[in-house]
């Protein structure tokens, strides 16, 4: 891997030109200071299945990609723009595929000149002693311009179109230093052998995707990702088919974060992603990716969240209790302060240490579940807080025992400070008495368990009720916020999108509830349509399942699509 260097585009001839000193200039402020690198996953069949080729690098103290199994690839070098007449394939092609205006083939050849650097595997055409040649003076090559010369001198022509566009990477901020990286597939020259250049790469290994997974290599997110993409396709044809299809590649751009070994990339599928984002903008790599109990988290200057450790099936890493207040303001309001169990003294005393001697006057609850609302009257008895929350309307899984100073009417305010202003929002859906609370400055809504994340909450009828449930859903699209504090769970970003998210999900499973009943003209009980409409849900969460289950049925019956009798359900 060579020192990043860059080249412009002649305007008028859209060639490569001079790159100028420093190296690219971008529009985007995500690729300020980053290399321009490319990498190629080569790919062979082999008995069991094909096979992937990784490298293990090299080892440098204060790297973090030290010694980790990777794929061949390397930063672009100022001499691969030359080879544009050298290379098999068209860059306007390759560029639109990129999505880049133009000079996606200076990716391309740099994957094949880093490829034969540092593996030995030459991706080009041309007269056999040449080919032949390549194994040989490999060393003395190890430098873009003399690897371009020899090309030219040997006749070469590089096989750049054997390669598929697969992935687009980037490096998190925070990390030293960072590559925005091309990823290309491409079936391995027969007749050559890898062989490791013992500088960029140690040792070299032929593997099955599953195998490399399976092994314990230590291997970056990327490599990961992309051999877990891999492993399903039974031959190297299957897997350039499937890259071929790929309509539109968005990069990826991890975050760092920190958990028990230390600081890692965070994807942007990890449930943490988003928050970190949030929370560390400069990629310090100080956000927890994990929500361990009693921590106090400092979301923003008004509002710290401390997760009680009932961690269960039912309520995920646990219930999270939420200390919201105007900052240099003494006043502060305690959101849903949690179940009232083995956890309830040390998690009371953690809030109790967070708010730091500032007066709890208020302890808001969303709704009356036993894992939200019984510690309130614990946390009373400490504090003389008034309690403000709804009631609960059916007995059954409820907190009975709550009974509120204030019940909030939908829209009402209270003024914790200047200029901290929490909003009641009723949310009826997953309990008849469910509140959500709008802090306005920060267009931030605590949803309780009307939005949880990483799963979705269970429609108990009769208090819980789908219908109800869906219209909160679509009445919260209405409302002007940024940021989700779920329950269960970190901040979520894109609130419009996540409400409409859930709404499709549930109507998606209403149709399941529906097609099941119009492909059976006789009856069925709950216990025939769950394994029909919840086969996706592991047999373990059926019970759970078949709650929400009986809520599409009513659903479907109030709107005159199902009929119920005895027990047992049919299309209408």
């Amino acid at each position: 891997m060579k020192a990043p260097t860059d080249r412009a585009v002649d305007s008028a001839t859209g060639r490569p030109a001079e790159w100028p000193a420093g190296g690219p200039v971008s529009d985007d402020p995500a690729l300020q200071g980053t290399r321009r690198a490319a990498s190629v996953v080569l790919m062979r069949d082999a008995e069991g299945g094909p096979q992937v080729l990784l490298l293990r690098r090299a080892v440098r103290d204060g790297d973090m990609r030290s010694g980790v199994w990777v794929f061949p690839g390397g930063v672009l070098d100022a001499a691969d723009p030359g080879l544009h007449d050298r290379a098999r394939g068209r860059d306007e092609v390759l560029s639109q595929r990129m999505q880049l205006p133009c000079r996606g083939l200076d990716y391309a050849i740099a994957a094949v000149r880093e490829c034969f650097e540092e593996v030995g595997l030459l991706l080009a055409d041309g007269p056999d002693a040449a080919l032949a040649q390549g194994a040989a003076i490999r060393p003395s090559l190890q430098d873009g311009q003399a690897f371009a010369d020899w090309v030219r001198q040997a006749g070469l022509t590089l096989a750049v179109d054997g390669l598929v566009y697969l992935a687009h990477w980037l490096t998190p901020l925070g990390m030293k230093p960072r590559f925005d990286t091309r990823f290309f597939l491409a079936r391995a020259p027969q007749g050559q052998q890898a062989l490791a250049d013992a500088g960029e790469a140690l040792e070299l290994a032929w593997m099955t995707p599953a195998q490399a997974l399976a092994a314990g290599l230590r291997l970056l997110p990327v490599t990961r990702a992309l051999l877990q993409g891999l492993a399903s396709h039974p031959t190297v044809d299957a897997a350039l088919a499937a890259a071929r299809q790929l309509t539109r590649i968005e990069r990826q751009s991890p975050r760092l974060g920190r958990d028990a070994q230390g600081v890692r990339p965070v994807l942007p599928q990890e449930l943490a992603f988003a928050e970190i984002g949030r929370l560390d903008p400069e990629g310090r790599g100080e956000v927890w990716t994990t929500l361990a109990p009693e921590r106090v988290v400092t979301l923003s200057p008004r509002v710290q969240r401390i997760t009680c450790g009932n961690g269960s099936m039912m309520t995920g890493p646990g219930t999270n209790t939420y200390l919201i207040g105007s900052p240099g303001h003494e006043a502060l309001a305690v959101l849903d302060p949690g179940p009232e169990d083995a956890h309830t003294e040390a998690h009371l005393q953690a809030v109790l240490a967070a708010a730091g001697g500032r007066r709890i006057t208020h302890i808001l609850v969303t709704h009356t579940h036993p894992d939200h609302s019984p510690a309130a009257r614990r946390l009373q008895a400490l504090t003389g807080a008034r309690l403000v929350g709804q009631p609960a309307r059916h007995p059954e899984w409820q907190d009975m025992g709550f009974q509120p100073d204030e019940a909030p009417e939908d829209g009402q305010r209270w003024r914790l400070g200047e200029d901290c202003t929490l909003r009641a929002v009723h949310t009826p859906g997953h309990a008849a008495n469910h509140v959500c609370w709008w802090l306005e400055q920060e267009a931030l809504l605590f949803t309780g368990d009307h939005v949880m994340q990483g799963s979705t909450v269970v429609i108990n009828p009769p208090d819980g009720d789908m219908a109800a449930y869906l219209a909160s859903l679509q009445g919260l699209k209405s409302l002007p916020l940024q940021w989700l504090a779920p329950g269960h769970g970190f901040l979520i970003e894109a609130p419009a999108r996540e409400f409409q998210r859930l709404i499709d999900h549930r109507l998606a499973r209403e149709a399941k509830v529906l097609a099941a009943l119009r492909a059976q003209p006789a009856p069925l009980g709950t216990a025939e349509l769950l394994p029909q409409v919840y086969g996706d849900v592991p047999a373990a969460r059926h019970g759970v399942a078949e709650r929400s289950l009986r809520a599409h049925l009513l659903k479907l019956q109030a709107d005159g699509l199902a009929l119920h009798a005895e027990g047992r359900w049919q299309a209408a």
